[in-house]
């Protein structure tokens, strides 16, 4: 309405569309903003340009990708720039800009929690070193106050920040904050000795009342502990053994190195190379560079804290990306500016050299003794134009694989599949949205899917049909249900869908084309989900003797007769999948299936599309046995 109103007509669709591109250019200015605030115009330009085509973070800011996301990095570095205004100049105004970023930054994602504990994490370190200043007081105390009270407007937050033990870190940090500048006022009343004898008896006294006190209100239950998402953060294996459901999705799972470096690239070393310069920066200080030391101090923390966190899920790796680009920025503007002065100081020397060449000659002379020496002097000249040649080189490289990954891996949207034929064409795979058509044109408008909880989404909005789980992850027990069905026997899944009221159940298949991100492949999630509720579904009945989970001859008994087992592999047993393998060869697998010759006794085979990808089976009613 208000585009309109300008005389600027856009539908919601071309909404959608362009919103996360305009986000990121905003990020893109607020990226350049914070590394000039801690350096200079010519770092901000290389961090703005290498943020600006990072895969790490173009996979969740290409055209389409509508989503909180979207948002939420230039919402975060928002926050963090305006924080480091409000610590470099104390002023109580940029911190009061700094709680409205905030307050913008926990509407539109729950990662506001990572802001949240950084601060007061960066605040507890400035204040363990010695760089402590009123500015940092000034700053945290007015950041924290109105960001805690505007947070607790938003619905879905409400008192989270005075209940939540997720807040508890920047509470502890402000009462240390507070008690310190009360301890350093009673210092300067007193001599040295009573100051001593009253800090340890006040001291000991607050700490006794405060560790009582958190401890009785979270016996009563008025602070709530960490959440199971926090704690799988702190450690990776919590989710697995506690949370299956969590450590199931994909992009809940650890990052590989080879992840790091498709989503980085040169920016991932360079990243090193940043943390090294902040701490000689740090080490050099000067008077009038105190105030941009304690930004890149900051920094360093959000990038340390943050490569941890995307190491351990690699969904995490969004956040990530922007401080690595930043340090990275710094690095290079670094190495950068000081071989281009070498450069232009030899010009210099070169157009004074009539005057100045006999007296350098008679020194190079003096001074270089040694065969090497003199190797060295004739080569040194053009050390600064072959470091400048590669820096080149790698910044091309670095755009070239930026270009590559975003238009290979980044640009087609998720429901629409591509490979490679062996010519080098372009194959494309639109099974999803062809069985969504097929449901939407082909089965009631009340009818029932159960699928696994990954597709709940598409399903729900590509075919319109209600589905028994969706991606609201939330409702363990439902979807423990469906895991449940899936791994057991035809004739005891049968009354589990019947007790769900299912019409229909869909089921992913990469077994012909050697697509791998199957149900066959997320078997075991879907049994480790199910045994969480259901303690008759164990997984060591799925695995071999030998703990491997497989398909073909060894594969264990209750595998080979589970709901999932028969729904995707139903008539495969008969077909050629490949010229030189058996019939009935899984191309994701690698192996010939070892169940080929059965029926199915509950369920009819309603729908497979073109390449196998999505089967659809239709659940039979009682009378139809």
């Amino acid at each position: 309405k208000v585009m309109n109103f300008f005389a600027l007509p856009i539908d919601v669709r071309n909404a959608c569309v362009f919103l996360a591109p305009l986000f990121a250019a905003f990020t893109v200015i607020v990226t350049y903003l914070m590394t000039k605030e801690v350096s200079n115009s010519k770092a901000g330009l290389f961090a703005a340009a290498f943020i600006s085509v990072v895969p790490g973070y173009i996979s969740r800011s290409v055209a389409g990708s509508f989503d909180n996301e979207c948002i939420s990095i230039f919402a975060l570095l928002n926050v963090y720039y305006l924080w480091i205004k409000a610590v470099k100049t104390g002023s109580m105004f940029w911190a009061a800009l700094c709680a409205l970023g905030y307050f913008y930054m926990a509407a539109a994602w729950g990662g506001y929690i990572f802001i949240i504990n950084l601060i007061p994490l960066y605040v507890f370190a400035m204040l363990m070193v010695g760089r402590f200043s009123r500015r940092l007081y000034v700053a945290y105390t007015t950041f924290y106050v109105l960001g805690i009270f505007l947070s607790m407007q938003i619905t879905f937050i409400g008192f989270q920040p005075i209940q939540s033990g997720e807040h508890k870190a920047a509470f502890g940090v402000f009462v240390i904050l507070h008690a310190f500048m009360f301890f350093r006022w009673v210092r300067s009343l007193t001599t040295p000795e009573r100051f001593t004898r009253f800090l340890k008896v006040a001291g000991t006294t607050a700490a006794a009342l405060g560790v009582t006190a958190y401890a009785f209100l979270t016996a009563v239950g008025y602070i709530t502990p960490w959440t199971g998402r926090f704690y799988n953060l702190l450690d990776p294996t919590y989710a697995k053994e506690h949370i299956p459901i969590i450590a199931s999705v994909s992009e809940h799972q650890p990052t590989t190195w080879a992840s790091f470096f498709f989503d980085l690239h040169l920016v991932a070393f360079l990243f090193v190379a940043g943390i090294y310069y902040v701490f000689r920066e740090v080490r050099e200080e000067r008077a009038e560079t105190a105030e941009k030391n304690d930004g890149l101090i900051f920094l360093v923390i959000y990038g340390v804290t943050s490569v941890y966190f995307a190491g351990v899920m690699v969904r995490l790796m969004l956040v990530f990306a922007p401080i690595a680009c930043i340090l990275a920025a710094l690095a290079a503007s670094s190495m950068l500016t000081k071989y281009m002065n070498l450069v232009k100081q030899q010009e210099m020397e070169r157009k004074d050299a009539p005057q100045a060449a006999p007296k350098r000659v008679q020194k190079k002379k003096a001074r270089h003794t040694s065969e090497l020496g003199e190797s060295w002097e004739r080569a040194k000249p053009i050390v600064p134009y072959v470091v400048l040649t590669i820096a080149g080189l790698m910044l091309v490289f670095y755009a070239r694989h930026c270009v590559w990954v975003t238009s290979e891996a980044y640009s087609s949207p998720s429901i629409v599949l591509a490979a490679r034929n062996p010519d080098g064409s372009k194959k494309i795979f639109d099974d999803f949205r062809e069985a969504y058509f097929w449901l939407q044109q082909n089965t009631a408008p009340d009818a029932k899917i159960m699928s696994w909880w990954d597709y709940g989404y598409q399903i729900s909005a590509m075919a319109n049909r209600t589905v028994i789980v969706d991606n609201n992850t939330w409702n363990n027990s439902h979807i423990a249900t469906v895991g449940t069905a899936m791994s057991s026997r035809e004739e005891d899944a049968y009354p589990i869908m019947r007790a769900l009221d299912v019409d229909y159940v869909l089921v992913i298949f990469g077994g012909l084309t050697g697509y791998a991100s199957d149900d066959i492949n997320k078997f075991l999630w879907m049994v480790r989900i199910g045994g969480g509720v259901f303690p008759r579904i164990v997984e060591k009945d799925f695995l071999t003797a030998q703990g491997e989970f497989r398909v073909d001859s060894a594969a264990p008994e209750a595998f080979l007769q589970s709901l999932m087992y028969k729904l995707c592999y139903y008539r495969f047993g008969s077909i050629q999948t490949h010229p030189q393998a058996p019939s009935g060869f899984d191309n994701v697998r690698g192996v010939e299936i070892g169940n080929k010759n059965f029926e199915l006794e509950y369920l009819d085979e309603a729908y497979t599309t073109e390449h196998w990808i999505v089967r659809i089976y239709k659940v039979k009613k009682p009378e139809e046995l």
